[in-house]
């Protein structure tokens, strides 16, 4: 494509291609599908990058008690590694049984009905939404940590992120996968090396220790009841590393064929290295004597009003590698983008869930529908927007976003399991036998341990966190419920009632034509030359008047220029002019019958944004008000003034929605302008 830097800047469309790429064309969806090596990196690394955080909140939890708090975490972290490989094992399980992408969402819709349907929706849509903010959050917390002088511009930082990842995944599946696979592999190796080291460290009898080791926690004084309850809420805290384990269940149209034993091998993939690399980093930072408060202030001699507190990760880097070196930058760099890359799970999963849920009549119509680049971007863009939202609210604080997440993911988790119990009751009561009937069985066992664990952990979480901010996301989800379901019967209603029947009476009697007139002049001649052409029964000029000295010099110019139409008058004596023309419809239709109406308005093009504010628009207004008489057709007759030169002439540029097409734009010879139907 040529592009002509004549004059001025490029436009809209332009910036638009340069940003996110050509149009693929719709043959080419099969191309944009992805390989289990390029779908880890886009479905696990939201799981894949909670290991980076979901071991700091559980030893931070349990620190509020004391540094003696610090004996539960082998048994904390050893039953968040359980229900992982429990809920692991559960999805291979789902989509198998669900491969057409909609997750927790179809289960629970196809067996527990609609209200548990929409709100395991409205779940996950809030879930998708705080992992952006969550993982934005922490991965700029870990750039601070490695550059603590960047403390200032934290809110900035997460925000550009945000738009940065949305803009690379507007590209499309392909393109991020491209650009977010080195960054997550890299991260898994240099934690992994990082890991043994450690661990090899300690069996040389040389374990690394932690800047913190040598801070005394402030505990506080717990009642045997609080005490259970401060190791529950570590467990909670702790389970964080299994969020983005559904979106492999949401994403399986996206693989490559066979999808259904591509996602199950990326889903096992991914579970794996969490649970290596989640263990792993949590039996390190013990040996290395991490100490992490949830107030930093807690900490007994560290500078806490001068100094940001490096994160686990950053101090066992600094521990097993030493503080500057160059492994412990390569693992901050990595830790860093892998939790901001986080968030690329979410604008994978957001999107697909949202096009499923409007196919269902449950969102926006827009969100069903592919971009230039084969993505659903609405969904994308969406996701972007509220993502930015919470953290601007929140000053992209991991500590207080935390205490937000993995509520809905468990909700999700938890119907979803149950729906899957029922599916497979259901396929046990329907006379399954042999490998079917065993098939059933193994699920039917499966799933229900997987529910089982997954309500406990659910109620869990919600006696932890309410109170310390997970009551909004409780308010939030029936609110996105219940306005799901008004979408879904809006549209079921509309349905209804454009429905076709055979009551239906084809037949109006006379067809008439009305053209509206302001001044004589060009754009009007059009107009009528167009309604002329069209053949009507009958063409009547109209004209509004609001001012008398106006009307009478268009009448004049309408006799002296022997215009082809009769000239009709209509007073308005409160200059509106779409309430005059609708009264004059009336009246003809009770003197002459059911016509049907064509209003024929001229209306200006511009060529350049800022001159939308120079004309008055009357032409759309009227159109807009006149669409509301039942029987009245509208037609916009369009006048190109010069400025529109720039769409059709010498720069080489797509005709108003060309852009969209995919099609080369040819270098043309200039042409004369027309403004007439030839």
């Amino acid at each position: 494509m040529q592009n002509d830097s004549r004059g001025e800047s490029a436009s809209s469309p332009a910036v638009k291609r340069w940003i996110l790429g050509e149009p693929l064309h719709t043959e080419q969806l099969d191309g944009q599908l992805l390989p289990k090596r390029r779908a880890l990196p886009i479905f696990a690394s939201d799981a894949l990058s909670s290991v980076a955080y979901a071991p700091q909140e559980l030893l931070m939890i349990l620190l509020t008690g004391g540094l003696a708090f610090l004996a539960f975490s082998p048994a904390v972290a050893a039953a968040v590694v359980v229900l992982l490989i429990v809920v692991v094992v559960s999805y291979r399980q789902l989509i198998k049984a669900y491969p057409s992408g909609g997750g927790d969402y179809e289960v629970a819709s196809k067996n527990l009905g609609e209200p548990a349907a929409v709100v395991v929706a409205s779940a996950l849509l809030v879930d998708y939404i705080l992992t952006v903010a969550v993982s934005i959050a922490s991965g700029v917390d870990n750039i601070i940590s490695a550059i603590p002088e960047l403390n200032p511009w934290r809110v900035e930082f997460a925000v550009g992120f945000v738009v940065m990842i949305m803009a690379v995944n507007l590209r499309g599946v392909r393109e991020s996968s491209k650009a977010f696979a080195i960054p997550t592999y890299i991260f898994i190796g240099s934690v992994a090396v990082m890991i043994v080291v450690g661990l090899v460290r300690v069996a040389l009898g040389d374990p690394p220790v932690a800047s913190s080791a040598e801070y005394a926690v402030k505990a506080q004084d717990l009642s045997q009841a609080a005490v259970i309850l401060l190791v529950l809420r570590a467990f909670s805290s702790g389970c964080s590393a299994l969020t983005g384990v559904e979106a492999v269940s949401n994403g399986v149209p996206a693989f490559r064929q066979p999808k259904v034993r591509n996602a199950q091998a990326t889903l096992t993939l991914m579970g794996g290295i969490a649970i290596l690399l989640f263990a792993g980093l949590t039996a390190l930072a013990l040996f290395a004597q991490v100490h992490y408060a949830e107030n930093p202030c807690d900490l007994v001699g560290f500078a806490c009003s001068t100094n940001p507190q490096p994160s686990l990760m950053a101090q066992v880097a600094s521990a097993t590698f030493g503080m500057g070196s160059i492994p412990f930058f390569i693992i901050q760099t990595a830790t860093a983008c892998v939790l901001l890359l986080a968030a690329n799970t979410a604008f994978n999963g957001f999107p697909l869930l949202g096009a499923v849920l409007a196919r269902d009549g449950y969102a926006p119509k827009s969100l069903n529908t592919r971009g230039d680049r084969l993505v659903f971007s609405n969904g994308m863009i969406a996701l972007g927007l509220a993502a930015i939202v919470i953290l601007v609210l929140y000053q992209a604080s991991l500590t207080s976003l935390i205490q937000l997440y993995i509520i809905g993911v468990f909700v999700s988790f938890s119907l979803g399991q149950i729906g899957m119990i029922r599916h497979w009751r259901r396929a046990i009561r329907s006379g399954a036998s042999g490998p079917a009937l065993r098939a059933a069985r193994v699920g039917l066992a499966i799933n229900g341990a997987g529910a089982g664990l997954t309500v406990f952990v659910l109620i869990i979480v919600t006696i932890t966190k309410f109170t310390h901010g997970a009551w909004i996301v409780f308010l939030l989800i029936p609110i996105l419920a219940t306005l799901m379901i008004g979408v879904n019967r809006y549209y079921r209603d509309v349905e209804h009632e454009i429905e076709i029947d055979d009551t239906t009476h084809f037949g109006s009697q006379g067809d008439v034509a009305l053209v509206l007139v302001g001044r004589l002049q060009k754009p009007v001649v059009k107009a009528i030359d167009y309604a002329l052409a069209a053949n009507h029964d009958k063409t009547i000029a109209v004209h509004v008047s609001v001012d008398p000295e106006s009307t009478d010099r268009l009448q004049a110019d309408w006799r002296d220029h022997r215009m082809p139409v009769p000239l009709v008058i209509v007073d308005s004596p409160y200059r509106t002019f779409a309430h005059p023309v609708s009264e004059f419809i009336h009246a003809y239709r009770e003197k002459h019958g059911s016509a049907v109406i064509t209003v024929y308005l001229p209306q200006y093009i511009v060529g350049h944004w800022w001159e939308n504010f120079l004309h008055n628009r009357r032409a759309s207004r009227i159109a807009h008000n006149l669409m509301l008489v039942h029987g009245v057709t509208i037609t916009l007759v369009p006048w190109l003034l010069d400025s529109t030169e720039m769409v059709y002439g010498r720069r080489s540029r797509p005709l108003l929605g060309g852009e969209r097409t995919g099609l080369p734009v040819q270098t043309t010879q200039r042409m004369p302008r027309r403004n007439t139907d030839e």
